[in-house]
């Protein structure tokens, strides 16, 4: 059964702002709390985002970040918002990946000094290396990475605090870079968040732009320029890190077995590899099916795609009327579907590459139904192929 949808958190209404920009039909989504999440597609994938705003400090990330995983059963946890520099080559507007959450309020009071007693938060390793691996493609950004003002991805520790930090000069700032010195960025949630994905047992990543210094120009005008820049370049990136983790999840969810070619699936017959295993049809009609070794890939002609689709709609009306489909989840599902069949039928690698990015919107719209998203599965997998 697939998993829930990536949750995204930020502490600011800026920041969920710019987070709700990327989403397609945001809808209400009430905790019996009292708390409101915001559940959308990220606009053109498959992939559902529960949105939800924290407000400042780790104490209130913390009891919304294990709220939100206890009600969605998330993909993953990202916290997403700006934060000031701590580290001299992040520039305004670059992004900070936490490689690791310092918790640097905690310590005990000496006669000599106040010694550090921090508590630590490693990233998981599995987004980690998706991170990187995005970072290095550059195709979140609508600017190329030759732009000056091309903002980049660093990977590197976080402080997370229980106080506005803007100076470099005061006793804290001296003894946060004493005992912190390898910090790029300073803020006031992500250990609270960081904390709640270790006792949940949930994947947590910190994305955050850098806004300011931490030098006393928080509140300037070179800061209300900045945060909302540095907010949308971290959305735009976690929005990007967000689709994959949920394509990465989904492929995962296909067993070895069952992961046919699109030709075998749609091409009037099957011609496939079969292990003691059931081997299952979902077309417009088929007739004939055999099994056999080694048969050679077909083509998926635009005709067999139609087909299939228009299979997948008798099977949509069933669902509806047996009554586990909703009312509103059946008309979205329909209008999706027809936009799909539309551009199905045109031969022409805009339109192939528009019938993969409606499946794929249409996949998350049923997430919610096994069996339909398995049914659905092998069509997304062929119209992927045209494209």
């Amino acid at each position: 059964m697939p998993k829930g949808p990536v949750v995204i958190l930020t502490a600011l209404n800026l920041e969920y702002e710019a987070v709700r920009q990327k989403l397609a039909s945001p809808r209400v989504h009430r905790h019996e709390r009292g708390t409101r999440f915001e559940v959308g597609m990220v606009r053109g994938t498959s992939c559902r985002v529960a949105l939800g705003l924290t407000s400042k400090g780790n104490s209130s990330a913390a009891v919304i970040a294990e709220r939100a995983v206890q009600e969605f059963s998330p993909v993953a946890v990202l916290f997403v918002g700006v934060a000031g520099a701590l580290s001299d080559a992040a520039r305004l507007g670059d992004l900070v990946v936490a490689s690791h959450v310092y918790a640097y309020h905690g310590g005990t009071s000496e006669d000599d000094a106040l010694k550090a007693r921090p508590r630590v938060w490693e990233a998981p390793h599995g987004i980690s290396q998706l991170a990187l691996h995005l970072a290095r493609l550059n195709d979140w950004t609508n600017l190329p990475s030759s732009h000056e003002d091309a903002p980049r991805v660093r990977f590197g520790a976080i402080a997370a605090g229980e106080i506005v930090q803007n100076s470099r000069i005061s006793a804290e700032a001296k003894w946060i870079r004493q005992h912190y010195n390898d910090a790029l960025a300073i803020e006031m949630e992500s250990a609270g968040v960081a904390q709640a994905g270790h006792l949940s047992a949930a994947p947590v990543a910190i994305i955050r732009g850098i806004s300011d210094r931490a030098d006393g120009t928080k509140n300037s005008a070179d800061d209300r320029d900045w945060q909302p820049r540095a907010a949308a370049n971290a959305a735009a990136f976690a929005t990007r890190l967000a689709v994959e983790l949920v394509e990465e999840q989904e492929a995962a969810l296909v067993p070895q077995e069952d992961r046919f070619r699109p030709a075998d699936r749609l091409d009037g017959g099957v011609s496939n590899t079969a292990h003691h295993s059931a081997v299952g049809i979902m077309a417009g009609s088929v007739t004939r099916s055999h099994v056999h070794m080694n048969a050679a890939p077909k083509a998926v002609r635009p005709a067999d795609l139609v087909a299939a689709l228009n299979g997948f709609r008798e099977r949509l009306g069933h669902h509806r009327a047996e009554g586990p489909l909703d009312e509103d989840t059946y008309r979205e599902a329909l209008t999706d579907l027809d936009a799909a069949v539309r551009s199905a039928g045109q031969d022409s690698p805009d339109a192939a590459k528009r019938t993969a990015m409606t499946l794929r919107r249409l996949r998350g719209l049923i997430a919610d139904f096994p069996a339909l998203t398995a049914e659905l599965a092998p069509l997304v997998t062929a119209a992927g192929d045209q494209a």
